[in-house]
């Protein structure tokens, strides 16, 4: 049985973390989550990727702690690395991935939104930072890096070393959450998050031209200005080559809506 369920429609990817009560995740369950990602990767049908947890309470957890009490040095250490690489792979896919947080987001369960381009939230859903300190360890999937990169040294420093959990609402202040919905049930959170991915693809968006604005943020900010440069020119001139590029330039000449194949 899969700890990662994998469903398609209309151009999204859902990869469900779903290990209940509480979705936290072992070394199996990364592995089925690195595998639903290459999946979506090569699946040209595939626009956008969506990862949430399954039921109301939990996105995620984080680590499951009774798998790491048990292990040795060793495992710990290939576990970090592997979780690392998943989340990575995650990141470099040049597809639009949303973290859609329907419950409890804490540890390495924050760890996994913020390596996903955008995180929507249900409010009052739960609640979300990383409280590894209070286990005499550090975030170790990525949290030290992402959250510094998304709100800042100073408040990122604060956040963990104080071990502090917050609710949505303060998580969107802080920029970790994009949009915040006031919706009653899991049922219509899950059918907004649907509706939100829709923006992104293809007719109606160009999705090959949002893959390339994510590849050029994504690599460019982790290399001088001039080499993010070089690359941003590399990638528009890919785009200027495209079929979509052609459709986009004709259609606001036209005074028309483009409608965009992904070529």
């Amino acid at each position: 049985m899969p700890l990662v369920d994998y469903q398609t429609s209309a151009g999204i990817a859902r990869l469900t973390l779903n290990d209940p009560p509480f979705n936290g995740y072992t070394h199996e369950m990364m592995k089925d989550l690195d595998a639903a990602i290459l999946e979506a990767r090569f699946d040209n049908d595939v626009q956008i990727i969506v990862i949430t947890g399954h039921g109301e309470k939990f996105f995620c957890s984080g680590a499951n702690v009774s798998m790491l009490r048990e292990a040795d040095s060793t495992f710990k250490y290939y576990f970090c690395l592997h979780a690392n690489e998943t989340l990575l792979r995650l990141e470099h896919t040049p597809k639009l991935t949303i973290a859609a947080i329907n419950g409890h987001c804490v540890g390495g369960g924050l760890e996994i939104a913020m390596a996903c381009d955008l995180r929507v939230a249900r409010k009052g859903g739960g609640k979300m930072g990383l409280p590894e300190v209070a286990l005499g360890v550090l975030p170790g999937t990525g949290g030290t890096q992402r959250l510094g990169r998304l709100v800042g040294r100073s408040r990122a420093m604060q956040l963990m070393c104080e071990g502090t959990t917050f609710g949505f609402e303060d998580g969107q202040a802080l920029g970790l959450v994009h949009e915040l919905w006031d919706t009653p049930t899991h049922g219509e959170f899950i059918d907004k998050v649907s509706e939100y991915a829709r923006r992104f693809t293809r007719p109606g968006k160009a999705s090959l031209a949002v893959g390339h604005i994510k590849r050029a943020l994504v690599s460019g900010l982790e290399v001088s200005l001039e080499q993010g440069l070089a690359l941003e020119r590399e990638l528009q001139a890919e785009l200027f080559a495209s079929e979509d590029a052609k459709e986009g330039l004709s259609a606001y000449i036209e005074k028309r809506k483009p409608i965009f194949k992904g070529r």
